[in-house]
């Protein structure tokens, strides 16, 4: 009976875990989604004819702001999760929502980052590295920008449902989501611009 109290919320009825357990089954396939577009990236990096190239168009302190906004976002998250293990609806909708404006700001920078290259002239059409930049980062930040919404629309239920099974279960399979795109991130951080900048 002890190990049963001890079960955080979100694993608290059968339907529960299967629910959860589902949606890492999905994240596999997010897993193979990304692998395939990194692989693409890494294919096409080098065809650089018609268009500028990683090193002249990257801004290395504008990559830190993003990649400082959206892991720090991922450690709000984190305290949310905690707060509604802890049945305490107020902090863990003060840091979801911190974690919202963390995450507007990553997409905010990043919309940025796009307008800049299309301005030194890397667009989509330039050459064979644009599109697979383009492709990788644009279906990371898509993912980012869907993540929010999902976040805002669980923030509406859980005022007016409060914290419970249900609303517990999909709340930790968002931040789930919310981890898995900060993994990603790092990748990015690494294969696509710091090995850009090198």
């Amino acid at each position: 009976m002890a190990s049963h109290t001890s079960t955080p919320l979100e694993y608290s009825t059968k339907q529960n875990e299967m629910n959860i357990l589902g949606f890492w089954i999905f994240l596999g396939a997010e897993i193979v989604l990304f692998s395939t577009l990194f692989a693409s990236y890494a294919v096409l990096e080098g065809s650089t004819v018609g268009g500028p190239a990683q090193g002249e168009i990257f801004v290395l302190k504008d990559v830190l702001i993003e990649t400082f906004l959206l892991l720090t976002s991922s450690f709000t998250m984190g305290l949310a999760l905690h707060q509604m293990r802890d049945n305490n609806k107020t902090a863990m909708l003060v840091w979801t929502v911190i974690t919202l404006l963390l995450g507007a700001g990553f997409v905010y920078f990043e919309i940025n980052e796009f307008i800049h290259y299309v301005h030194e002239g890397l667009t989509m059409q330039t050459n064979a590295f644009g599109s697979a930049f383009f492709t990788l980062l644009g279906t990371h930040g898509l993912h980012v920008s869907l993540g929010i919404g999902w976040v805002l629309m669980l923030i509406i239920q859980i005022l007016r449902r409060g914290i419970t099974a249900v609303t517990a279960r999909k709340f930790f399979i968002v931040s789930l989501y919310w981890h898995f795109l900060d993994v990603v991130w790092i990748f990015i951080f690494t294969f696509v611009y710091l090995k850009g900048l090198m």
